[in-house]
């Protein structure tokens, strides 16, 4: 015998010894190959989505800062945005609002998922008898059984009651679960964004998040939409990702029955190769979300602005302006959507053509192999045959769109990584802000000197009776150091006049007081928060009626445990000349927006009312009297007094200097005088003055008129060399200076 030969009839001897064995062990192989199989899907479903952030640069970061009221290093310009992708960072994000969302096993989220979960198992139930079911239909077509024909098809009928029952009710317990994510977040969001705080320095968040931290343009945008979206992509992604992982499992496992585990592992190569390949071509979805949610609160803001604005922009004529914003904000936002459309149209056209094309083949390779290859233990006619394609192929189609949205779901992660960022973005903002701590762009001063030294101290607040500042510096947000070191006593029933030019921080000192900025160092003793008011020149009229503008925060429910009644407030509104608003507008229970249906004046009587309603120890008044003629002015401010209540005055008003005993001075150069106020002495010598101001002018007018100086721009220099003080409205010398400017011009003109 040749060798040659003699090889071949041992090896064939060999793969029949071997095939002798397999077949002896097939049983215990499919069970081994079908074990593998589910442990492979698990642990490649959970790499897929598990990866590992990539390591940040040096660059990066170094540009990751932290300040705070203990450490701030002057970071210029716009923040970093929070890195959005599918990777252990995700993941932490995700787990921590998790934490909020499903807060016990008894919740009501926990239970929602329960029976979101029980459904989806029914659903695939469902799912692997209908397509056995099929089979059979076809079968009993080709072997022209009639009754079994019928029967078969009375069980579809009948299997349809169930499977719409389960799809109707996933897709109502998955909304439910949207909109119990959805209230779980938002009472913890706004728990934190309006809660009140026994600790002052901690409470104010909507404020301070707007004001004092550069993260976060557009908190009403996150608060609505972007928590709405969050929540519906998290109660989705739930069904899009272990439904198609228990489908895969399910109908491979039935696979591997009908045709056998080594086809399924060779599909399971195949397919697996082009799912990596599909995998690195993925876009970064993600971030784009984001982005697309970044520019649409972009162009929102634009809009709010121009309605909060208007008037001044009508005023300007501001309408060209405004539009060539507006059009920049909404191209930014159709460039980035039109380059996301691109992306998703090429990558649409690979994932389809390997899902549903490439992976089809290979399906149709594998329901071909009991017709081409007879399976140990099977004795098949055309009609069993025929059953056989087609229930593996209705497998094979089920467990293809399932992987599918496996793959696809990666997709919908990468959206849900987007909202999960700015989601955490707001509360890890919101957590700082309680802890003290900010992100805001500095000005360049800030990080050189004595500034900078300023700016990395802390300094205490004290609960007290009266206010008082030692050594306290006065620091905007963006830590320009207005003052370096104010001191200053203020007893309780001492009102003190505030007065300095525009920007020199009048206005800085009452935020300190109320809590609402950090203090930089020193010692400030002061009452609590709630034992001040604000008046500011433009008061803040809430949503609701008439009586909720006066007892403001109050309800009507709180006014009424105060033993407050509306003949009470009626007696209130007597006292500032407002008794009649009440019959005007129609009762106390009529709802107008009343910022538009009340003039300015009467805007700031109605804060002087709510100020008499509530009766606090402290009042601020940053110019709450500048539209209230004098006389009216002169009774409220009495009528303060007679209440017990400390006015902490801004004003350049001289008319009101008789009603407070200190003054507190800035130069706008970073110093200031704090003394006793003589009423009587200073507006005397401001008299003597403005009469010495008037005949120079006079003299000074009289002499120029001859020349080709015009009047009026020796009256324009001329008061530009005047105070604040002494340009207000009510300045005798002002109104004089410009009367006679206008007619000397008139003369030149002439």
């Amino acid at each position: 015998m040749q060798p040659a030969a003699l090889q071949s009839k041992l090896l064939n001897e060999h793969v029949s010894k071997w095939a002798k064995v397999y077949l002896k062990h097939r049983t215990l192989v499919q069970r081994f190959l079908n074990i593998s199989f589910v442990l492979y899907v698990l642990a490649t479903t959970y790499r897929g989505l598990v990866s590992r952030p990539s390591a940040p640069s040096s660059a990066s970061t170094k540009a990751k800062v932290k300040l705070d009221s203990k450490e701030l290093d002057g970071r210029q310009g716009p923040m970093k945005s929070p890195r959005v992708a599918v990777d252990a960072l995700f993941y932490k994000r995700l787990s921590a609002l998790l934490r909020i969302l499903i807060p016990g096993i008894r919740s009501k989220e926990a239970l929602l998922l329960v029976m979101h979960s029980s459904l989806l198992i029914l659903r695939t139930a469902i799912s692997l008898y209908v397509a056995t079911l099929d089979g059979k239909i076809v079968a009993s077509l080709v072997r022209a059984r009639t009754k079994d024909f019928f029967l078969n098809i009375l069980r579809w009928l009948l299997v349809a009651i169930p499977a719409t029952w389960t799809n109707s009710w996933l897709s109502y317990i998955q909304n439910k679960l949207a909109i119990a994510y959805r209230t779980r977040l938002t009472r913890e969001v706004m728990g934190q964004y309006l809660g009140e705080e026994a600790d002052d320095s901690n409470g104010k968040v909507y404020y301070k998040l707007s004001n004092l931290d550069d993260r976060i343009k557009n908190p009403d945008q996150m608060i609505t939409h972007d928590i709405q979206r969050f929540s519906t992509h998290l109660a989705a992604i739930y069904s899009n990702m272990a439904k198609p992982v228990l489908d895969v499992i399910l109908y491979n496992y039935q696979l591997s029955q009908n045709v056998g585990a080594e086809g399924l592992l060779i599909l399971t190569i195949l397919v697996q190769s082009s799912a990596i390949i599909l995998r690195r071509l993925t876009p970064a979805f993600g971030m784009y979300t984001a982005t697309s949610a970044h520019l649409s609160g972009a162009l929102r803001y634009a809009y709010s602005r121009i309605a909060e604005f208007a008037e001044e922009i009508a005023f300007f004529k501001g309408e060209k302006t405004e539009r060539i914003l507006l059009e920049r904000e909404y191209a930014s936002i159709v460039c980035h959507e039109n380059h996301v459309l691109s992306r998703r149209w090429w990558f649409g056209c690979i994932e389809e053509g390997v899902i549903k094309w490439l992976w089809g083949a290979y399906g149709l390779l594998l329901c071909s192999i009991p017709v081409f290859f007879k399976l140990p233990g099977t004795q098949l006619d055309l009609g069993g045959r025929t059953q056989g394609f087609v229930t593996n192929r209705r497998l094979l189609l089920s467990s293809s769109d399932a992987f599918g949205r496996v793959m696809s779901s990666y997709k919908d992660l990468s959206e849900l990584a987007g909202y999960t960022a700015r989601v955490s973005l707001l509360l890890d903002s919101m957590a700082d802000i309680r802890r003290g701590k900010f992100e805001k762009a500095l000005v360049s001063s800030a990080t050189i000197g004595e500034n900078a030294n300023i700016l990395r101290g802390h300094g205490q607040i004290i609960e007290s009776d009266d206010i008082q500042f030692e050594n306290v510096p006065i620091v905007t947000p963006n830590g320009d150091v207005l003052i370096k070191s104010l001191s200053f006593h203020v007893k309780h029933g001492q009102h003190l006049l505030i007065v300095g030019p525009n920007g020199c921080g009048k206005s800085s000192l009452f935020r300190i007081l109320g809590g609402l900025w950090p203090v930089y160092g020193g010692i400030v003793h002061k009452p609590p928060a709630s034992q001040f008011i604000l008046i500011p020149q433009r008061p803040y009229l809430s949503l609701g009626n008439l009586r909720d503008q006066v007892i403001y925060p109050h309800s009507e429910v709180e006014m009424e445990a105060r033993g407050v009644t509306d003949n009470d407030l009626l007696n209130i509104l007597s006292i500032v000349g407002m008794e009649g608003v009440v019959e005007r507008e129609g009762g106390w229970d009529v709802t107008r927006e009343w910022r538009d249906a009340l003039s300015g004046g009467d805007k700031q009587k109605i804060a002087w009312a709510r100020l008499f309603y509530h009766n606090p120890r402290y009042a601020i008044l940053d110019e709450a009297t500048s539209l209230v003629p004098t006389e009216m002015e002169g009774k409220m401010m009495e009528h303060a007094t007679q209440l017990g209540i400390t006015l902490l005055t801004v004003s350049h008003r001289p008319s009101l200097w008789k009603y407070h005993a200190f003054i507190l001075h800035y130069d706008g150069q970073g110093g200031y005088v704090f003394t006793k106020l003589d009423a009587e002495k200073r507006l005397a010598l401001q008299e003597e003055r403005q009469s010495l101001e008037t005949k120079l002018l006079e003299v000074m007018l009289s002499r120029e008129a001859r020349t080709s100086t015009s009047g009026l721009q020796i009256a324009v220099m001329y008061l530009q060399d005047f105070s604040v003080s002494d340009r207000s409205i009510n300045n005798p010398c002002a109104l004089k200076l410009c009367h006679v400017g206008s007619i000397v011009h008139g003369m030149h003109v002439v």
